[in-house]
């Protein structure tokens, strides 16, 4: 199954939205908690959407058949969505470059 770019776009923008209006609620809150509870349920809605339908057979779940290859399916999508992030590199990075 693959998302439609709406879909994808949509899930995203409300994830932010939700984030930044957490935080606007609570101005004492710790950003850090409040992304990482946001990344907990996406990450337990991911692991929900990428049950194998139980056919050992099925070309479509073989990709996510176990549980490691879930995990290892998770890390390479996350490592792709945080490298495509403008967030990735910061001025603040200890490796950045200074003149």
């Amino acid at each position: 199954m693959s998302a439609t770019p709406e879909s994808f776009e949509s899930a995203f923008s409300k994830a932010v939205d939700l984030g930044n209006r957490l935080a606007d609620r609570d101005k004492d809150a710790d950003l850090w908690d409040i992304a990482d509870g946001l990344l907990a349920g996406a990450v337990q809605y991911w692991l929900y959407s990428r049950q194998p339908c139980g056919d050992p057979h099925c070309e479509d779940c073989l990709p996510i058949g176990t549980a490691e290859a879930r995990l290892a399916e998770l890390k390479r999508l996350v490592t792709e969505l945080a490298t495509e992030s403008e967030y990735y590199h910061t001025p603040a990075d200890s490796n950045a470059g200074r003149a």
